[in-house]
């Protein structure tokens, strides 16, 4: 996750994207005062009216005590160039990491752990960047995209049993509901195809596992690798 990471601050500060409309006016220093120039800069490809459908495969990046992967399908329609409507789904496979088992062994019980089974939801979907890079004779292609939304949330903990001092741990499934980002770079292979890296988060208040401590927001984020049809 730190390679994407890296890849997109990368992006942000190398590569020259285009949010301006065709009737945009640029101002170059060597001209006369009193002139200007128009570019016009054609978006390679257009998104309005289409569909779009993506599979993905998610690594959490968030998760304490847990190695989380997992894989996402989402599909959306885009009503205009920049603004789309989407609904997503993702599916999580947990399973207990170093730090997990470094607890267990050192306090003879599992530390509490909450995580996810799944989510699903709706967004909203804002592409208003759009460039190319050049490199080894050709040039790629890509969107970059934000999206807001509301999601449900599936997860299981162990709170109840660590509480009562049990030495192994049982999970209770429980459900959410709260807010839902993301921002999305999406390398067009052709007209049709595209890989997508993303990040995505959730939010969600929940309680812990002492319950005289009021129930706090926590944080789900993934990074997200997928491939894309658009029609």
């Amino acid at each position: 996750m730190k390679i994407l990471f890296k890849i997109l601050l990368i992006l942000f500060f190398t590569v020259k994207t285009v949010a301006a409309g065709e009737k945009d006016k640029y101002n170059y220093l060597w001209l006369d005062p009193d002139k200007s120039v128009y570019v016009l800069q054609n978006k390679e490809f257009e998104t309005k009216n289409t569909f779009y459908t993506d599979i993905g495969f998610i690594r959490g990046i968030s998760a304490k005590f847990q190695d989380v992967t997992g894989f996402k399908a989402e599909l959306g329609y885009f009503i205009n160039e920049e603004w789309a409507f989407e609904v997503f789904y993702n599916k999580y496979k947990n399973s207990n990491n170093e730090a997990f088992k470094s607890v267990q062994a050192n306090n003879t019980i599992e530390p509490a752990v909450r995580r996810l089974t799944s989510t699903y939801g709706a967004m909203v979907i804002w592409s208003p960047f759009y460039g190319k890079i050049n490199t080894f004779n050709k040039i790629y292609y890509f969107d970059w995209s934000f999206g807001v939304g509301i999601a449900k949330i599936n997860t299981e903990t162990n709170n109840k049993s660590v509480t009562q001092g049990d030495k192994v741990s049982t999970f209770d499934p429980e459900s959410f509901t709260g807010p839902a980002f993301k921002s999305k770079l999406k390398f067009h292979i052709n007209k049709n195809w595209n890989i997508g890296i993303e990040f995505q988060m959730h939010y969600y208040k929940a309680q812990g596992p002492i319950a005289a401590i009021p129930a706090n927001w926590r944080a789900n984020t993934d990074g997200i690798l997928s491939i894309g049809f658009s029609f």
